[in-house]
């Protein structure tokens, strides 16, 4: 039977690595200064983190048997569409060995080894490449991504939108997970609340949590500094990447599921 609680059997693993207390330099979207926290610290620093993911699984199609998935990060996504359909083959890209190197642990630990490949490469770099005989390949059924994309500016955005749309089957689906710019400034206020009261009611604090987040640096195309775009800016850029339609699926205050179909 396979294991869907793989963290539990990577204590030996992180047990022997060297994670020393101060700050780490850290790629865009890695978000702590080791990737042994990320599972429990993201789930601390953005409410319905899970409820999230759930939702772009969901809306996967059944069918979907070849899914790409950019900025797989520790796996989390990954494992939670692996196990929903059970035919499925992912590509996970990631520009972070750190990352990719967790989650194979994890898919490893969980079983799904032959159905899942990492790629470690910038899925910016893919998305200036005209040539699509890059190691990422085409023909998928669906590609997904969550708190990945929002680190490219808009005019990167969109290239890398074309190049999904081109890279996805007739009838195939994109959902992306990311955070959105709030439409004012008292709404951006909001929801620092909600998460000021979702980290204590996950028995921590926001401080607690600040202390274990790494110091961000620029990476090929992603910054280190969020570039975030509105919902309906999202949503226009997908239009004109010829997604029809689009849909917003799901919404908690500024994290928003979002995408289209071909």
């Amino acid at each position: 039977m396979k294991n869907l609680n793989p963290e539990s059997n990577l204590r030996n693993f992180f047990d022997s690595q060297d994670l020393p207390l101060e700050k780490q330099n850290i790629f865009p979207g890695e978000v702590f200064s080791h990737p042994v926290n990320f599972d429990t610290g993201i789930r601390h620093l953005l409410p319905r983190y899970d409820e999230m993911l759930d939702v772009i699984v969901r809306c996967v199609q059944k069918n979907s048997d070849r899914i790409l998935e950019l900025g797989c990060g520790t796996g989390e996504l990954s494992l939670k569409l692996l196990h929903k359909y059970p035919n499925a083959q992912i590509v996970a890209v990631d520009y972070s060995p750190r990352m990719l190197e967790f989650a194979q642990t994890k898919i490893d630990a969980a079983g799904y080894t032959d159905r899942w490949t990492e790629i470690e490469m910038d899925f910016g770099e893919w998305a200036n490449n005209a040539d699509l005989s890059s190691p990422i390949g085409d023909g998928f059924n669906a590609c997904v991504s969550s708190l990945a994309i929002h680190h490219l500016s808009d005019s990167m955005k969109l290239k890398l939108f074309q190049k999904i749309r081109k890279s996805l089957n007739y009838g195939g689906c994109f959902w992306n997970a990311d955070p959105v710019l709030p439409a004012t400034t008292e709404l951006a206020e909001v929801f620092k609340h909600i998460q000021q009261e979702w980290a204590i009611s996950q028995g921590t604090t926001l401080t607690e949590i600040s202390a274990k987040i790494g110091t961000s640096n620029p990476h090929g195309y992603s910054s280190n500094q969020d570039q975030l775009a509105s919902l309906s800016a999202h949503l226009e850029m997908l239009t004109t990447a010829k997604f029809v339609p689009v849909a917003v699926p799901w919404k908690y205050y500024k994290l928003a599921v979002f995408g289209g179909f071909v």
